[in-house]
């Protein structure tokens, strides 16, 4: 019985020690969630695409970490916010991510981030532009990558500013993204001399813009700011377009990717003024990266989808530098690391949790200036981070200490 009770005793230590090891292998595997608009609006923005850069940034580094394969776990939040916080948890809960990538809908990110929060998984907030992600709704897990209201407002508007655009209409998304940009915008147009004489709320996805332009147009202001994006922008645009508003109101593109330029054509989207955080053909490594992309694709990258890139790389090398996918002591690495790679020489990841960086203002080429396809910017301004996003004593994020 002595015997038979040892060897229980033994067998049950195993076990034990079998379990422990599993649960760490388990612990250390990286799966990486990438939660966004997979079908509608923002679709070509982000969407399947951008998770073809989550690949590539795993085949670069070599498709493991930890010693274990890296996974890649997909959702559609279609732009729901309440769907993007619920899958969210269900990502923590049973998927075991260890970092979610995405978001594209401020209002989404807003639920996200506040699911990190809960669950202590780190956000990389790509796509959504709300600058309060990392202002008054700051939390220690959520990272805002690529762009934000604040630079849009600092590159576009200032630029239309000098161009003599001093009174100003906006066509607003009806939500915290659209708010958040027409503010930033308004900040800069009457800190420049400019007045704003009026903006109309327009709902997601409108079909119908008429009505809306009629208001902007009877509004007698010089610059129509499109505080919108995906593809209401390309659609407010072609309808001012087709109505001749154009020709009698600078539309000014608070927010354009090179997709909705793709879209529009040259014909209809020369002279733009646009704010972007990278663009393909910036130096040699964008050159690169973008052909890889196109190869794969059929597509030059939005500075989006390239961010998912990057994004990538930095989580991954912050884990090697972990030894662990703990949460806290990856995010420490990221705190200190310094972001050179195809997508920016001089990021880094400000307490606020705002990845800083230089971004970029540029003008949209007419027809006879374009040299081939995807030939669509031409430089006008290089805004360095600090720039384009503020002081980060300035930053209204509770975790700055001032």
């Amino acid at each position: 019985m002595r015997k038979l009770l040892m060897l229980a005793t033994a067998s049950a230590a195993l076990l034990a020690a079998l379990a422990t090891g599993s649960a760490q292998a388990a612990s250390d595997k990286v799966v990486i969630g990438d939660i966004d608009d997979m079908s509608g609006l923002y679709a070509d923005v982000i969407g399947p695409k951008a998770v073809e850069s989550i690949k590539m940034a795993i085949e670069d580094f070599g498709g493991k970490a930890l010693g274990n394969p890296i996974e890649i776990k997909t959702f559609d939040h279609q732009n729901k916010p309440a769907l993007g916080g619920q899958k969210f948890k269900e990502f923590a809960d049973t998927d075991g991510v260890t970092v979610v990538l995405g978001g594209s809908n401020t209002g989404v990110s807003l639920a996200m981030a506040a699911a990190a929060n809960e669950k202590k998984i780190p956000f990389i907030a790509i796509g959504a532009a709300g600058a309060s992600l990392t202002g008054k709704d700051c939390n220690p897990y959520t990272i805002h990558y690529a762009y934000d209201t604040t630079a849009l407002g600092n590159g576009t508007a200032s630029a239309i500013l000098k161009e003599g655009g001093k009174s100003w209409f906006f066509l607003t998304a009806d939500y915290a993204f659209g708010t958040q940009l027409q503010q930033s915008a308004e900040r800069v147009v009457n800190a420049g001399g400019g007045k704003v004489l009026g903006a109309v709320r327009v709902p997601l996805a409108t079909s119908d813009f008429s009505s809306y332009l009629l208001q902007a147009q009877n509004s007698g202001a010089q610059v129509l700011g499109l505080a919108n994006a995906g593809g209401d922008f390309v659609n407010s645009l072609k309808a001012a377009n087709e109505f001749g508003i154009s020709k009698t109101m600078k539309p000014a593109a608070l927010l354009a990717f090179i997709s909705d330029i793709h879209a529009l054509g040259l014909e209809t989207a020369q002279g733009l003024y646009l704010t972007a955080a990278w663009y393909w053909d910036l130096d040699d490594k964008s050159r690169a990266f973008g052909k890889r992309f196109l190869d794969k694709t059929g597509v030059e990258p939005t500075f989006n989808q390239a961010a998912f890139y990057s994004a990538t790389l930095t989580y991954l090398n912050a884990v090697k530098a972990a030894g662990t996918t703990d949460s806290d002591k990856v995010l420490a690495e990221l705190h200190k690391a310094k972001i050179d790679d195809m997508f920016t020489s001089d990021g880094f990841i400000r307490p606020d949790g705002l990845m800083q960086h230089s971004m970029y203002v540029f003008q949209v080429k007419t027809p006879a200036e374009s040299k081939g396809p995807w030939d669509f910017y031409k430089l006008v301004e290089k805004m360095s981070g600090e720039q384009a996003y503020g002081k980060v004593a300035d930053s209204t994020c509770p975790l700055v200490k001032k």
